[in-house]
């Protein structure tokens, strides 16, 4: 006796290649990559930064196609599964052969199907949070980078600025020396002096050259093209309110996904209860015996399920459930840390830079500017005028680096909430 066992499809397929081929191989759609995003070399805002990262970055790409992919798994849990043919010969002989044909079809049982499609669903929201997330993440990345590049801009004009004071500081003391009205140390600390903000100039490029890179990397671009970021340095983030604040983390996408994870876990565990209760598989067919006639053939098959009855899969997935529930609570416990932290160093910040602005920059610039004045008229030496600079220097990159923390604390809450609590960003 020998039997052959062929899905429905195959058989088709070996019937009918022309059409078969069209049938069962069906043309995969195409994804959605990163689009190739060049920035034009001119200035960019925040606006056209924000913009071109959304829509040029790979890693948010890569959210998408992994959304777009679950939602197939969706239709594929739809489906039924396929019949089978079998053709069964009895006897070597033609006039005594038996020669049955079958078509078997399997049917589930226990909501399978529907357990199927359940868990499906439950992925693909967690696979939409997991997009939802990484776009506040990316919009937090590129808010910080810009920031970081207005600074870096600042810093290189403030060393440009302060070279071509100790340019000068050095001319006027080398002419004095000349002239015997000071001693050559004089000439030797100025030409020091400005040998050091040769360094700072220097290093104020560098980083310049890194926030460039790091900003167009956010948009899948390796070489920045655009010549300066355009924005208010001194911009300050606004300071939202801590109960609306916290209102709004109860739909942060990561507490989001977090819950949707826990969803999928838990219909997973549906699907495997349901592979409980065995399917049956009801066979019809035609059994010809030699010349004696036809016969219709009518079978019905139902495993016992005597032995495995899914038990390891079943607790293993309600294992799973259960770390779920715990990463659940560990995630709502640790952002609502986070976010606290995050507002309270923006609080911390805002109140520093309004306080070099409105106390410390004032008397720096005040102070620099009359032993500017007053070297040039020969009552002060130079000394004193770099004393001054340094004074006002220091103070101006201790508020930049409070302007920057200050809205990579913004950034940070942005990135928590999943959404722009501040009106001066877009």
């Amino acid at each position: 006796m020998y039997r052959y066992l062929l899905p429905l499809g195959i058989a088709a397929f070996a019937l009918q290649p022309a059409y078969a081929q069209d049938t069962i191989y069906e043309p995969v759609a195409s994804g959605i990559t990163a689009n190739r995003v060049v920035e034009p070399p001119e200035g960019i805002t925040l606006e056209a930064a924000l913009r071109m990262a959304l829509d040029g970055n790979a890693d948010l790409s890569a959210a998408r196609n992994e959304a777009a992919a679950i939602d197939a798994t969706i239709k594929q849990a739809g489906l039924i599964p396929n019949p089978e043919v079998s053709v069964q010969l009895e006897g070597a002989q033609r006039d005594t052969r038996t020669t049955t044909w079958q078509v078997n079809q399997p049917i589930e049982l226990g909501g399978k199907r529907a357990a199927r499609i359940n868990a499906a669903s439950r992925a693909y929201d967690t696979a939409y949070a997991d997009l939802s997330s990484k776009r506040a993440e990316i919009r937090a990345v590129v808010i910080t980078a810009f920031f970081n590049v207005l600074n870096a801009q600042e810093r290189l004009r403030l060393a440009d600025a302060s070279l071509q004071l100790a340019q000068r500081g050095s001319l006027v003391a080398s002419r004095r020396v000349a002239a015997g009205k000071v001693s050559p140390v004089e000439e030797t600390k100025a030409r020091v002096a400005e040998a050091n903000v040769r360094l700072e100039l220097s290093q104020a490029k560098s980083e310049l050259v890194i926030a460039r890179k790091r900003l167009a990397a956010t948009w899948g671009n390796p070489v920045p093209r655009f010549q300066q970021a355009q924005g208010n340095v001194e911009s300050l983030p606004a300071l939202p309110q801590w109960p609306e604040l916290n209102a709004r983390l109860n739909q942060s996408p990561l507490l989001t996904r977090a819950r949707h994870e826990l969803e999928r876990l838990q219909a997973v565990a549906e699907v495997e209860k349901s592979r409980r209760i065995p399917d049956v598989t009801v066979s019809m067919g035609v059994k010809k015996n030699g010349d004696a006639g036809n016969q219709a053939v009518v079978g019905l098959s139902i495993p016992f399920p005597m032995f495995d009855r899914n038990q390891g899969n079943i607790l293993e997935a309600l294992r799973r459930v259960d770390k779920a529930r715990d990463e659940l609570n560990a995630a709502e416990i640790r952002l609502d840390g986070q976010l606290a932290q995050a507002y309270e160093r923006l609080n911390t910040t805002r109140t520093e830079a309004e306080t070099l602005q409105r106390d410390i920059l004032p008397g720096a610039q005040s102070a620099y500017d009359a032993a500017t004045t007053g070297f040039e008229f020969g009552k002060f030496n130079f000394l004193d005028v770099l004393d001054a600079q340094r004074t006002l220097l220091q103070a101006r990159s201790q508020y930049l680096r409070t302007l920057s923390e200050a809205h990579s604390a913004a950034a940070e809450i942005d990135r928590i909430i999943g959404v722009p609590f501040n009106a001066n960003q877009p």
